[in-house]
């Protein structure tokens, strides 16, 4: 096949691979991707041939994936691909309908593949180059990762915090009508000097285990209160997210403490906001510390909302000052009337209940213009900027103080990493 491009958007993507099982809708997305800039296309009738494919010479850059086959269909490619641990970006399409492209999109990324999108057939240039756009440089197909596979126990966690390896990145949250930097959320981070950097999940679910969160979450907490100390000085008006582990609420020495670290960096209750996720209230002693930290002054953030249980009973019963909705809920709900509508349901309850409103996941400006639409109050997500060290947000705070100065509050929309 040879046509002249249209448009070069996947000229970034190398080779891609379309597996669908009809010959003319197979040829049709073969001769759509070589108009938008495909280095090179291929194409296989079914699941077995794509993984067969796929896992001989060097992978493909893309995937568009149909959903219905015989023999291995589209859901079950998917299956197979995320237990291979294959990391080459998706697309999928079908024919079946918008609710059902949604519910395997969110199982694909719910099993750690880089599902871009979900079209309709027959594809289109444009539905298809918009899907594009919004995810413009592919992630990585490998990258070596100590989270992954190598061995992290106890001991070397326990070397980390003593020897100060555990540092702090920081994610500002941004008033989704001012543009304003209202706060910013800690978030651990450990670069192990053999095994690199090391997944949070991997070694929070760690420290939980070995009973090391509570010098984990103190470490985080002491040197963020200092970086937010030196922010306040220098005229920032932020607040401080910290994510607190349910075993933390166990303890009753944990409102003393932070009340010390606190006074240490001369900041005050209201200036910190804990987020606690959804799944961890449980415990009746739980739901008292919580209590009695809101009493004192604390924020309290609902974390990860939608994706624990009993949520409208946990509303009912804490006082929340805020509700963190789920990155699975925002990220692309601008596509989906499934995800709008959760997403409408979710900040619509919040509003009603008092609570201020945060979207986690921010990754296009079609998400963040729905979710202005729709009345949310902070956003929060790469397409404003990335985790990052404290000196780097300093930087960046000036600069977007600039923006702002120059283009008004539509300068938060522009991704400025």
């Amino acid at each position: 096949m040879s046509l002249v491009p249209e448009i070069a958007t996947l000229s970034q993507f190398g080779t891609v691979l379309v597996v669908d099982d009809s010959h003319v809708q197979r040829e049709h997305a073969l001769a759509l991707c070589l108009r938008l800039g495909a280095v090179a296309v291929e194409g296989v009738p079914d699941g077995h041939a794509a993984l067969a494919r796929v896992s001989q010479g060097p992978a493909p850059g893309l995937l568009i994936v149909d959903l219905e086959m015989p023999g291995m269909d589209g859901v079950q490619l998917l299956d197979a691909l995320a237990r291979c641990s294959v990391r080459v970006p998706i697309v999928v399409a079908s024919q079946r309908g918008a609710a059902l492209i949604d519910s395997v999109l969110q199982v694909g990324r719910a099993n750690g593949l880089q599902v871009l999108a979900g079209l309709e057939k027959p594809l289109r240039a444009a539905e298809l180059d918009a899907a594009l756009q919004a995810h413009p440089q592919p992630l990585p197909a490998a990258r070596h990762d100590a989270g992954a596979g190598d061995p992290t126990d106890a001991a070397m966690l326990q070397e980390a915090l003593r020897r100060g390896d555990i540092e702090v990145a920081y994610q500002p949250k941004v008033d989704m009508r001012s543009g304003q930097v209202s706060g910013v959320e800690a978030l651990a981070r450990w670069r192990h000097p053999q095994n690199g950097q090391i997944a949070p999940d991997r070694f929070i679910a760690l420290a939980e285990r070995e009973g090391l969160i509570h010098a984990l979450t103190a470490s985080v907490a002491d040197q963020a209160m200092a970086r937010l100390a030196t922010w306040k000085q220098s005229g920032f008006r932020l607040s401080l997210a910290i994510n607190l582990s349910p075993c933390l609420l166990q303890d009753p020495g944990l409102l003393d403490e932070l009340h010390s670290q606190l006074r240490r960096h001369g900041l005050v209750p209201a200036d910190v906001i804990l987020e606690i996720t959804e799944s961890s209230l449980v415990e009746a002693s739980a739901l008292g510390m919580l209590a009695r930290l809101r009493l004192q002054g604390f924020g309290l953030s609902l974390d990860d909302y939608g994706t624990g249980f009993s949520s409208l009973q946990q509303l009912t019963r804490i006082p929340f000052t805020e509700l963190k909705i789920d990155r699975i809920f925002v990220h692309d709900a601008h596509r989906s009337r499934n995800l709008r509508t959760v997403l409408e349901s979710a900040l619509g309850m919040a509003q009603r209940l008092g609570l201020s409103t945060v979207a986690e996941g921010i990754e296009t400006v079609e998400d963040w213009q729905l979710l202005q639409e729709l009345g949310c109050d902070l956003g929060q997500g790469y397409l404003l900027a990335r985790p990052m060290g404290g000196g780097a947000l300093t930087t960046w705070l000036l600069e977007h103080q600039t923006r702002l100065q120059e283009h008004g509050p539509t300068a938060a929309q522009a991704p400025h990493h």
